[in-house]
């Protein structure tokens, strides 16, 4: 008998469109709950006047869906099933906005979308959104599913109504409609068998469709070979293989690839398994390669054929699904991770985020929770990758949040810029040594961050003063002065200041390059964005000084009457008020502003750096 084939699916849908219950359904239908467990759910919810709930009788019978209170997170789910000529692997997508995050990783590695809608409601503005993100993700076979026909009295009209609804949707994504089929997944209509409550569709039932749907990457062993490196395999001197999975693509002894990014090129020795040596490998298989010659090559890095390898690049269009309950800010740092390699991402500009009712391209700033928008995002270093359209291993990636280490959002890569083939470094005789030695000091950055009225630019003014007098080269970027040249086209949203810092991170390191010693006094309310500019240091030469006073200090130093302003409400985004302010858990100098003089601190912050900069 051959083998049968395994599908997967996303059951998808707004709010209470009856997923779990007609996953309940299927499973019941092909024997993977038994009679009895279904029958009591029944008799139970006719007692108590109710269909009895889908998320109940997901929980009772399949324990599908993981709920947790107080908005925390609901994990996808899976279940497996079989029909007799198909296997099946079903992800239960949340259909709480919210839960965004869970239904783009549910589509991720979707062969076929179940879209679910409640026929007593229709389209949805989150049926809009998952088909959104199905269609993003490249899920391609839509299966429509109208559910609870049963509560309309399986009316013709309103099926057929909801169905030219959602095939104009589908013609504006682009998404192709599989089929579209009147079920209830309480009664069973046309689930596993044909129902004669609907004498007027003539149609498959869902199972009928599934076993006749395609993998979507069926063809995936006929493309060009990609394997990311997941891990160096060393047991002994005498032995080096590189372990991965074949995203595309087959191998055999003999082949000749190109390991990315450094383009070195070797023939492929042996195929290892935990089962002997293979003369080919497919598209799927988690196999060890060996070369025919030690080669440069390590977790991240992409062995590929040598005919036809990946792009290579550090700048791309990417369309993002932003699933942090913080907005996507231009200029924060992010780690981008694609396949098994890491990078430092961050986002340079919004091309636009789409309006989930239009789906219409519309301006934006930021990237709110749960949207989805296409950006530029820049890397600090070369990674190889696949346009996602060809290849969603190699083309797929999500953005994690530095400072908590959670998923931020998920990307699909669209294209290189042309920028990142076109801008090289230029290579400079003269370096930052040089610089640094013939002004005999070691260049350094001083970071003062704190909240207006702590005396950031007091003490950093005393500061640059007591160093000159010791012969020191120095340079102060101060808020307000870099607020009137360079940034005077920012306001104080948050987008905004995000901006804000990251210009002045970029100068401060330019001007440490040069051999100075930087002196830098912004508010900078948020850690992200400090971080930032210690990533761009050098190790050793970033120092944070926290200039920390109560809040209400400040504001009796309002000598700008900016707190006044903000608590009149005629100052919007004013840090302490209004804006928040992350204040520093590690700073390497740390002055309490508030029983210290300006002259003693700034004695405190010279003392401490003098070794640090002496030649």
């Amino acid at each position: 008998m051959a083998e049968k084939t395994l599908l997967r699916l996303v059951a998808c849908g707004s709010v209470d469109d009856g997923k779990s219950t007609l996953i309940g359904r299927l499973l019941y239908d092909l024997g993977s709950i038994p009679d009895d467990t279904l029958e009591a759910l029944e008799r139970d919810s006719k007692t108590a006047g109710t269909r009895g709930g889908e998320l109940d009788f997901a929980l009772l019978v399949d324990g599908l869906m993981a709920e947790r209170e107080q908005g925390i997170t609901i994990d996808v789910a899976y279940r497996y099933f079989a029909t007799e000529t198909r296997k099946f692997i079903v992800a239960d997508g949340p259909g709480h906005t919210q839960y965004t995050r869970n239904m783009a990783t549910a589509a991720s590695n979707a062969d076929v979308a179940v879209l679910l809608i409640d026929a007593r409601k229709g389209v949805l503005t989150q049926t809009r959104r998952h088909a959104f993100i199905a269609s993003l993700m490249g899920v391609k076979q839509v299966v429509l599913a109208i559910t609870k026909m049963d509560l309309i009295g399986y009316a013709r009209e309103r099926y057929d109504e909801i169905v030219a609804d959602f095939v104009e949707l589908a013609g504006a994504l682009d998404l192709p409609r599989l089929a579209a089929i009147p079920v209830s997944g309480v009664s069973g209509d046309n689930v596993a068998t044909r129902s004669a409550a609907t004498p007027w569709y003539d149609g498959p039932t869902l199972i009928e469709l599934l076993e006749s749907a395609e993998p979507r990457e069926s063809d995936r062993a006929d493309k060009p070979l990609r394997m990311a490196v997941q891990s160096v395999v060393r047991p002994d001197q005498d032995f080096r293989g590189f372990a991965g999975r074949l995203s595309s693509g087959a191998a055999k002894p003999g082949d000749a690839v190109r390991i990315l990014p450094s383009g070195r090129t070797a023939k492929i020795a042996r195929i290892v398994t935990a089962d002997g040596d293979l003369e080919r490998a497919v598209a799927g298989q988690s196999v060890t390669l060996t070369l025919d010659h030690e080669v440069d090559c390590s977790r991240g890095d992409v062995i590929a054929a040598a005919d036809a390898p990946c792009e290579i690049a550090d700048q791309f269009q990417a369309s993002i699904i932003w699933m942090s309950d913080t907005p996507l800010y231009p200029g924060r740092r992010y780690t981008m991770k694609i396949g098994a390699a890491q990078a430092n991402a961050t986002i340079t500009e919004i091309r636009h985020a789409f309006d989930i009712d239009t789906f219409q391209q519309t301006p934006a700033k930021q990237l709110e929770p749960n949207a989805i928008g296409v950006c530029n995002i820049s890397l600090d270093r070369d990674i190889p990758f696949d346009p996602f359209e060809q290849n969603r291993e190699t083309g797929g990636f999500i953005l994690i949040d530095q400072d908590t280490n959670e998923t931020a959002g998920a990307g699909l890569i669209h294209f290189a810029l042309r920028r990142a083939h076109n801008v090289h470094w230029q290579a400079l005789e003269i370096d930052r040594d040089a610089h640094a030695a013939i002004k005999a000091q070691r260049p350094a950055i001083l970071w003062f961050t704190g909240l207006s009225g702590a005396g950031k630019s007091t003490i950093a003014n005393l500061v640059e003063k007591r160093l000159v007098s010791l012969g020191r080269h120095t340079v102060l970027l101060d808020g307000d002065n870099i607020r009137h040249g360079l940034n005077r086209d920012l306001g104080f949203t948050q987008a905004d200041r995000v901006e804000n810092i990251r210009r002045v991170a970029e100068v401060a390191k330019l001007m440490a390059d040069a051999g100075l010693i930087v002196l830098v006094a912004f508010i900078s309310p948020f850690r992200a964005e400090r971080e930032l500019a210690r990533s761009l240091a050098k190790d050793g030469e970033f120092f944070e000084v926290f200039v920390d006073v109560p809040l209400a200090v400040a504001e009796e130093r309002d000598a700008k009457g900016l707190y006044k302003k903000a608590r009149a409400g005629q100052l919007k985004n004013f840090t302490g008020i209004d804006s928040p302010y992350e204040a520093p858990e590690h700073a390497e100098i740390h002055i309490d502003a508030a029983i210290t003089s300006p002259a003693d601190a700034a004695e405190a912050i010279v003392a401490k750096i003098a070794e640090r900069i002496a030649r």
